[in-house]
């Protein structure tokens, strides 16, 4: 896995899903799963991941600037906040399933997360 397909998806800009687009599926959803280590797609429908930091601050802090990205981007994850962790699961809702946009978004998580 190179650094740089993660670089591609973390430069692109998630799309708003109007619906109408089948979700990602089969070899089309293994390829961009190997494109984020660390990130768990679940039974081909959401994407999933939990953060380590060191106390809440920290976790609160990651919290807020996923939060101003998904602001930018559009595109809203679900985020769990505990106590030196942090999960997040995204998927588009619109069609109850991953497109490229929850994968990109993921991308640029990990780099907030660096």
């Amino acid at each position: 896995m190179s650094n740089a397909a993660v670089s591609d998806l973390a430069s692109k800009t998630c799309v708003p899903c109007r619906g109408g687009v089948p979700p990602l599926k089969g070899a089309e959803l293994e390829s961009y799963k190997k494109q984020l280590p660390g990130w768990t797609v679940v039974n081909e429908h959401h994407l999933t991941r939990t953060f380590k930091f060191p106390d809440f601050r920290k976790a609160l802090e990651f919290v807020n600037r996923v939060g101003e990205l998904a602001e930018e981007q559009g595109h809203h994850p679900d985020i769990v906040l505990k106590w030196g962790e942090v999960g997040i699961t995204t998927y588009t809702h619109k069609i109850d399933g991953l497109t490229e946009s929850d994968f990109i978004l993921a991308a640029k998580i990990d780099r907030l997360a660096k």
